[in-house]
């Protein structure tokens, strides 16, 4: 089995702030670190960590080699990315002292996709292999029709929200995980947790899908027994909250692929998230599995 992550790749510019800003407001950083980062090179990294066989495909700009060794270094393999004109996605970042963020994203080479890379690509894949898409490259909805062709499991992460994921072919998709606004976006209503799971259920009634909460933990929904399974978050000391979804995305399709238990999956992929949570940074902060079943932490009360 192997897993495929056809996403974004960006350089994250993070600026140290007292608060984030408000509309008309200057206000001076404390500090400036760049890492690599995006929503796909967060979750290949996580995948490839998890202890899964992992490949990445996207676009990089002329200045973006650091992240192809960033996912080189975490083991990730980098023949499905191409170097194309122009400028890398990138973010720029607000981290307060809390260790909240808001980000603003600019799409560049992530917006580079062509139909041939789609196609040269995919063909390596077969059925039973998992691909793992966000919202963050163009062509998504020619991705998810050629990957359910050949039988691969479509996991999304649909975020960013926009109305053109609205309009993709989502009845394709195997597994969601998604957090509660981006689920709220979808079904386009406000409700509890539960009722809001089932709600997305019966709209994609043939998929599996993973609500992330927050404080709250995650949820699960089986679309075979529509059981919902919960867990909880783990009790550490928050520093940066970037990529902890994205690692729980990675490390919950890695055990879920390795056990076929959905509840080991939500506890290994809450774990991993939390560690994160704790360190600064995206990429870099992502733990290896080692580190992840080794650490002795206790749920939140």
């Amino acid at each position: 089995m192997k897993a495929l992550c056809f996403g974004s790749l960006n350089i994250d510019y993070v600026y140290d702030v007292p608060h984030i800003l408000r509309p008309g407001e200057t206000l001076a950083s404390t500090n400036r670190t760049i890492y690599p980062g995006g929503k796909g090179l967060n979750q290949s990294i996580a995948l490839a960590k998890a202890g899964i066989r992992t490949f990445h495909a996207g676009s990089i700009g002329e200045e973006g080699e650091l992240l192809l060794e960033m996912l080189q270094e975490s083991g990730v393999d980098t023949r499905f990315v191409r170097m194309v004109e122009g400028l890398s996605g990138h973010t720029v970042i607000q981290r307060e002292t809390s260790g909240q963020n808001n980000i603003i994203l600019y799409g560049g080479s992530n917006q580079a996709i062509t139909e041939e890379q789609i196609e040269e690509t995919l063909r390596y894949f077969s059925s039973g292999d998992y691909l793992l898409l966000q919202n963050e490259i163009n062509l998504i909805p020619s991705i998810i029709t050629k990957a359910a062709e050949i039988g691969m499991i479509i996991v999304l992460n649909p975020s960013p929200i926009d109305q053109k994921l609205l309009a993709y072919p989502l009845e394709l998709v195997d597994i969601f995980i998604l957090n509660e606004i981006e689920a709220m976006d979808i079904v386009g209503s406000e409700l509890p947790p539960k009722e809001l799971l089932r709600t997305l259920s019966s709209k994609f009634p043939e998929a599996k899908i993973v609500l992330t909460l927050g404080e709250e933990g995650a949820l699960h929904l089986d679309r075979e027994d529509g059981k919902i399974l919960e867990h909880g978050i783990f009790d550490v000391d928050v520093v940066d909250t970037t990529a902890a979804g994205d690692t729980f995305t990675g490390y919950f399709i890695a055990t879920l692929a390795k056990t076929n238990d959905p509840q080991e999956a939500l506890r290994v992929a809450s774990l991993a998230a939390a560690l994160v949570v704790s360190r600064p940074g995206a990429a870099p902060s992502i733990p290896a599995e080692e580190e992840v079943f080794s650490i002795n932490l206790h749920l939140k009360e």
